[in-house]
Protein backbone atom coordinates (compact mmCIF):
# COMPACT_ATOMS: atom_id res chain seq x y z
CA UNK A 1 0.00 0.00 0.00
CA UNK A 2 1.08 3.48 -0.43
CA UNK A 3 2.52 4.93 2.62
CA UNK A 4 1.24 9.02 1.65
CA UNK A 5 -2.53 7.84 -0.22
CA UNK A 6 -2.75 4.21 1.13
CA UNK A 7 -3.64 2.93 -2.36
CA UNK A 8 -1.98 -0.34 -4.22
CA UNK A 9 1.53 0.10 -5.66
CA UNK A 10 1.88 -1.15 -8.55
CA UNK A 11 5.17 -2.81 -9.43
CA UNK A 12 7.28 -2.88 -12.51
CA UNK A 13 10.44 -3.69 -13.48
CA UNK A 14 12.83 -1.43 -16.07
CA UNK A 15 16.07 -2.96 -16.68
CA UNK A 16 15.97 -5.32 -13.94
CA UNK A 17 14.80 -3.15 -11.35
CA UNK A 18 11.41 -3.60 -9.66
CA UNK A 19 9.83 -0.28 -8.87
CA UNK A 20 6.73 0.25 -7.24
CA UNK A 21 4.48 3.21 -7.91
CA UNK A 22 1.20 4.72 -6.83
CA UNK A 23 -1.08 5.54 -9.79
CA UNK A 24 -2.61 7.67 -7.14
CA UNK A 25 -0.26 10.14 -6.33
CA UNK A 26 2.39 9.56 -8.53
CA UNK A 27 4.90 8.49 -5.41
CA UNK A 28 7.72 5.96 -5.38
CA UNK A 29 8.85 3.32 -3.11
CA UNK A 30 12.54 1.88 -3.66
CA UNK A 31 13.48 -0.94 -2.01
CA UNK A 32 16.95 -0.80 -0.52
CA UNK A 33 19.48 -0.58 -3.12
CA UNK A 34 17.28 0.40 -5.84
CA UNK A 35 18.34 4.19 -6.09
CA UNK A 36 21.73 3.24 -6.17
CA UNK A 37 21.31 0.79 -8.78
CA UNK A 38 19.16 3.00 -10.81
CA UNK A 39 21.99 5.63 -10.68
CA UNK A 40 24.63 2.58 -11.46
CA UNK A 41 22.48 1.47 -14.56
CA UNK A 42 22.59 5.09 -16.25
CA UNK A 43 26.70 4.36 -16.28
CA UNK A 44 27.24 6.70 -12.63
CA UNK A 45 28.83 6.33 -9.40
CA UNK A 46 26.39 5.67 -7.11
CA UNK A 47 28.91 6.53 -3.58
CA UNK A 48 27.28 10.09 -3.45
CA UNK A 49 23.95 8.93 -2.63
CA UNK A 50 24.86 5.92 -0.68
CA UNK A 51 27.68 8.56 1.50
CA UNK A 52 24.30 10.82 1.58
CA UNK A 53 21.56 8.60 2.94
CA UNK A 54 24.26 7.02 5.27
CA UNK A 55 25.35 10.81 6.32
CA UNK A 56 21.29 11.61 6.91
CA UNK A 57 21.39 9.48 9.89
CA UNK A 58 17.88 8.27 11.70
CA UNK A 59 15.71 10.99 10.60
CA UNK A 60 12.49 12.15 12.56
CA UNK A 61 9.88 10.06 12.86
CA UNK A 62 7.44 10.90 10.25
CA UNK A 63 3.49 10.03 9.97
CA UNK A 64 4.52 7.30 6.84
CA UNK A 65 4.43 3.71 7.10
CA UNK A 66 7.30 1.56 5.58
CA UNK A 67 4.98 -1.27 3.17
CA UNK A 68 7.51 -3.77 3.93
CA UNK A 69 7.39 -3.97 7.67
CA UNK A 70 5.05 -0.92 8.81
CA UNK A 71 6.93 0.99 10.94
CA UNK A 72 7.25 4.55 10.55
CA UNK A 73 9.49 5.50 8.52
CA UNK A 74 12.38 8.78 9.22
CA UNK A 75 12.31 11.73 7.55
CA UNK A 76 15.78 12.47 6.09
CA UNK A 77 17.10 15.67 4.59
CA UNK A 78 19.69 14.73 1.45
CA UNK A 79 21.66 17.33 -0.91
CA UNK A 80 23.02 20.70 0.45
CA UNK A 81 21.89 23.89 0.58
CA UNK A 82 23.75 24.97 -2.93
CA UNK A 83 22.67 22.28 -4.98
CA UNK A 84 18.97 21.65 -3.28
CA UNK A 85 17.96 19.92 -0.35
CA UNK A 86 15.70 16.60 -0.53
CA UNK A 87 13.71 15.56 2.10
CA UNK A 88 13.40 11.99 1.65
CA UNK A 89 10.80 8.99 4.08
CA UNK A 90 13.35 6.23 4.95
CA UNK A 91 12.39 2.82 6.57
CA UNK A 92 14.80 2.81 9.66
CA UNK A 93 14.92 -1.27 9.31
CA UNK A 94 16.44 -0.53 5.84
CA UNK A 95 13.95 -2.05 3.49
CA UNK A 96 14.09 1.27 0.74
CA UNK A 97 12.64 4.53 0.38
CA UNK A 98 9.61 6.70 -0.23
CA UNK A 99 9.81 9.53 -2.95
CA UNK A 100 6.96 12.06 -3.48
CA UNK A 101 6.08 12.61 -7.00
CA UNK A 102 9.00 15.35 -7.95
CA UNK A 103 11.57 14.04 -5.25
CA UNK A 104 13.20 11.80 -7.95
CA UNK A 105 14.14 14.81 -10.23
CA UNK A 106 15.00 16.72 -6.91
CA UNK A 107 17.26 14.18 -5.69
CA UNK A 108 19.14 13.78 -9.56
CA UNK A 109 19.54 17.84 -9.83
CA UNK A 110 21.13 17.67 -5.78
CA UNK A 111 23.15 14.90 -7.13
CA UNK A 112 24.54 15.91 -10.27
CA UNK A 113 28.02 17.52 -11.15
CA UNK A 114 27.85 20.23 -13.72
CA UNK A 115 31.30 18.64 -14.88
CA UNK A 116 30.41 15.27 -15.76
CA UNK A 117 27.09 15.92 -16.75
CA UNK A 118 25.58 13.71 -14.57
CA UNK A 119 21.98 15.02 -14.36
CA UNK A 120 21.65 14.38 -18.14
CA UNK A 121 22.58 10.77 -17.85
CA UNK A 122 20.41 10.27 -15.03
CA UNK A 123 17.33 12.30 -16.30
CA UNK A 124 17.59 9.78 -19.83
CA UNK A 125 17.58 7.09 -17.68
CA UNK A 126 14.60 8.36 -15.84
CA UNK A 127 12.63 9.49 -18.45
CA UNK A 128 11.51 5.71 -19.43
CA UNK A 129 10.57 5.07 -15.56
CA UNK A 130 8.83 8.23 -14.94
CA UNK A 131 7.90 9.54 -18.62
CA UNK A 132 4.07 9.97 -17.28
CA UNK A 133 5.41 11.82 -14.12
CA UNK A 134 7.27 14.14 -16.03
CA UNK A 135 4.82 15.26 -19.21
CA UNK A 136 2.68 16.00 -16.59
CA UNK A 137 4.81 18.45 -15.26
CA UNK A 138 5.54 19.80 -18.52
CA UNK A 139 2.19 20.34 -19.29
CA UNK A 140 1.45 21.94 -15.71
CA UNK A 141 4.15 24.37 -16.39
CA UNK A 142 2.29 25.40 -19.66
CA UNK A 143 -0.87 26.48 -18.62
Amino acid sequence: MCPDCHEPLVAFERDGIEIDRCVACHGTWLDAGELEQIVERAGLDARRIEDALQAAGRGVRGRRRCPRCRKRLSVIGVGDEARGRVELDHCPRGHGLWLDAGEMRALVKAFSDERHDEESEISRFLLDLFRHEIEMDVEGDRS
